[in-house]
């Protein structure tokens, strides 16, 4: 970069700075007009050259319309103007919200009797203003957006009235949804249902709306799973023609089609999957070579020869953007002719598959890469149950490749973590179900020796199809390519981590990137075990940032790879597709593509995949809710898992379930909470329960409505 460009630069990044300190100084009282001395008063910048930057910023600030210009010389905050201030309304249980502003650092609370007719995640104009002269606040003056019309609720039919109301859970609406007669739509008091609001006129305290689909009786399994997929919209159908379409694909092999493919039928491949999958996304081939090295390949499964762009099971693929794995089914992001059959690389049967094969040595170092589609045969299907055993053993059929490839995989992984991979391996809760879906056992699953050799290979073929795309010779090539990309973590996250976990007696250096990595590995193997694991896995994982998708490759931070993408599960994950296509394109020697237009794509799969998590988390509290019925009044040990004004969780480590102590609920003594040290303090006794504490219970009550647990403390 040359001398004057840097400077250019520079420059103009300083008024952008001076510019949010304009706008969040004149957002403080909105309605106030100011001059360019009191701005520059006001933001500290009182020497003439700091005045001179300020007026600089004005201009721009009046280019892009953020402020006006009321007479000449005299600034206000363009309120009118999207983006000024404007952003996401979030509501609390208990009706308040807040608002994220762009040019404010903080988000701006905004008090229920001001939220006007805005409902959960609507985007809407606020205008803000100093409470009592001190604190920021808001009032909604227009929603610009709304963020849904269909909401899950239970209707309550007003006795002797041609009436009723949809009550829906505070969290997604703050307000009942005004039901009329001829919009009852054959539902019955109690029933759950789906309500579509048709408007809210000015003035009027509800909402009015339509009943558009009944579940069924609230508690009941079906209505509560379903009640789960309508609250995050995701559909549990496929429309028929998406399924037409992919009945009518063509699904043999051989032709022409098998003659651009590299043939590695005849190389031993398997694949590795948990018990219960019905899909296959990726086999593994292992071949010795005859100059001693090993050639692996990772196969996965060739779905953008199926599903191509314009039809309309891609736009539903898209659309659906993720599979989400619910406790007792999976919504697919594919039809199951696809995803389960023609897709899924089943033992005996030849697939077309996208390969990633290396050339390795015994100290897993890659020799050599190669990129390209293929036809593979699969000859066993392995449970991981299974491939541990061998693993442990050292026998069985296919032993001794999998032995091989588990020796390789470890070599990886420890390079991984030397070089500032953090080793989150968290045991998740799984349910053993009867034929009725219901829950009679818990587990966890936990990863092993055949999970991680798994794991190894394929963030190994994700992370070399990224670089290939992306470097050449080294060097940057800037073509456009979906990336999984992981912030570093916010120094003041961790800053709070460490303060935390010290009162527990662990230590942590946040000197640099590497000693941050090394820190965190070390905690989550010390606390292992303890009754602490949990809650400070948990908080270790808050304090990281949130993988998203991106074009812009800034690295992922969590496995400490400058370059990574999702490539090897197309059936399940939409941003796999996208990278097998770009990957063909470039490998057949195109151009690269309109960057934002996939940059769009990328945010879409982000948004998607967080919904995906949130209704799975729902699935799973929803299930624990249902298994601790049947132990009512039963006494566990459990953990104290967070704290706050009201009361505290605690979590009972044998089965994951997670339960509130309310305050008032504790008759001993009057109790406060204390931010500073996650904890509630009895004013006279001084008894204390703090985050980690372990304790008695009782579980009284299991609200399946709600998802909630209520625990009582057992004392002597």
């Amino acid at each position: 970069m040359s001398k004057k460009k840097y400077q250019s630069d520079k420059n103009n990044n300083k008024l952008q700075e001076i510019g949010r300190l304009i706008v969040r100084f004149m957002n403080g009282n909105s309605t106030k007009i100011y001059n360019y001395k009191q701005i520059s008063d006001g933001i500290e910048h009182k020497n003439p050259r700091q005045r001179e930057q300020v007026i600089q910023s004005l201009h721009k600030l009046l280019a892009t319309e953020k402020i006006k210009e009321v007479e000449k010389g005299k600034y206000i905050i363009n309120l009118k103007i999207k983006g000024t201030l404007t952003g996401k309304i979030d509501f609390n249980q208990s009706g308040n919200a807040f608002v994220k502003v762009e040019e404010l650092p903080d988000d701006v609370f905004i008090h229920q009797k001001n939220v006007k007719d805005a409902l959960q995640g609507d985007k809407v104009l606020i205008v803000t203003y100093n409470f009592k002269g001190k604190k920021l606040e808001g009032s909604v003056v227009e929603v610009l957006e709304r963020n849904r019309t269909e909401f899950v609720g239970v209707f309550q039919l007003i006795e002797h009235k041609d009436f009723g109301f949809v009550v829906c859970d505070k969290k997604a609406i703050n307000t009942d949804i005004f039901i009329s007669k001829n919009h009852f739509n054959d539902a019955k008091d109690g029933d759950k249902v789906i309500v579509k609001m048709v408007g809210w006129e000015a003035g009027n305290k509800n909402p009015e709306g339509e009943i558009i689909q009944v579940l069924g009786t609230p508690g009941n399994h079906e209505t509560e799973i379903h009640s789960i997929l309508a609250e995050y919209g995701l559909p549990y159908e496929f429309p028929e023609e998406v399924e037409r379409e992919a009945d009518n694909i063509d699904k043999r092999i051989g032709g022409k089609e098998l003659e651009k493919r590299r043939d590695m039928r005849k190389v031993c491949t398997f694949t590795i999957d948990p018990k219960d999958a019905k899909d296959f996304d990726d086999s593994m081939s292992i071949e010795k070579l005859e100059n001693g090295n090993w050639e692996i390949g990772v196969h996965i499964a060739d779905v953008s020869h199926y599903v191509l762009p314009g039809t309309l099971l891609d736009d539903e693929a898209y659309k659906r953007a993720t599979s989400v794995y619910l406790v007792d089914r999976v919504v697919p992001m594919l039809p199951e002719v696809l995803s389960n059959e023609v897709c899924s690389l089943r033992p005996n049967e030849e697939k077309y598959t996208f390969s990633a094969v290396f050339e390795m040595n015994d100290k897993a170092e890659v020799l050599n890469e190669w990129f390209g589609k293929t036809v593979t045969y699969s000859d066993r299907r392995f449970t991981y149950e299974e491939a541990q055993e061998r693993i442990e053993n050292k026998e069985g059929d296919y032993a001794d490749e999998i032995l091989n490839l588990d020796s390789l995989a470890k070599i990886l992984r420890q390079e991984r973590i030397e070089n500032g991979a953090i080793t989150f391996d968290r045991s998740e809760v799984r349910f053993n179900l009867d034929e009725n879906s219901n829950p009679i056992g818990v587990y966890f699953k936990v990863s092993k020796d055949s999970n991680h050799l798994i794991e190894e290979f394929a963030l190994l073929a994700n992370k070399k199809v990224s670089e290939f795309v992306s470097l050449k010779n080294g060097k940057p090539t800037e073509k456009t390519f979906i990336y999984r990309i992981h912030d570093d973590p916010d120094p003041s996250k961790l800053e709070a981590l460490r303060d935390f976990v010290g009162s527990f007696g662990y230590k942590m250096d946040l000197a640099n990137t590497k000693k941050v990595a090394q820190s965190l590995n070390k905690l989550l193997s010390d606390v292992q075990g303890k009754g602490e694991e949990n809650m400070i896995e948990t908080l270790a994982m808050r304090s990281m940032s949130k993988a998203i998708y991106s074009t812009e490759p800034i690295g992922h931070y969590g496995l400490g790879f400058d370059y990574y993408s999702h490539f090897t599960s197309p059936i399940r994950r939409y941003p796999d597709l996208i990278a097998h296509r770009l990957l063909q394109h470039y490998l057949d020697g195109g151009r690269s593509p309109y960057k934002p237009e996939y940059e769009e794509k990328c945010k879409h799969c982000s948004a998607m995949e967080r919904v995906a998590a949130e209704a799975e988390r729902e699935s799973i509290k929803f299930m624990q809710v249902k298994f601790m019925q049947t132990h009512l009044n039963e006494e566990f040990t459990g953990v104290v898992s967070g704290v706050a004004e009201f009361g505290f969780w605690v979590q009972i480590p044998e089965n994951g379930a997670e339960g509130l102590i309310k305050l008032r609920d504790l008759m001993d003594d009057s109790y406060s909470y204390d931010k500073a040290t996650h904890a509630v303090y009895g004013k006279k006794s001084g008894n204390k329960y703090q985050l980690g504490d372990e304790l008695r219970i009782k579980v009284v009550k299991a609200n399946l409505i709600a998802k909630q647990l209520d625990f009582k403390i057992v004392t002597d």
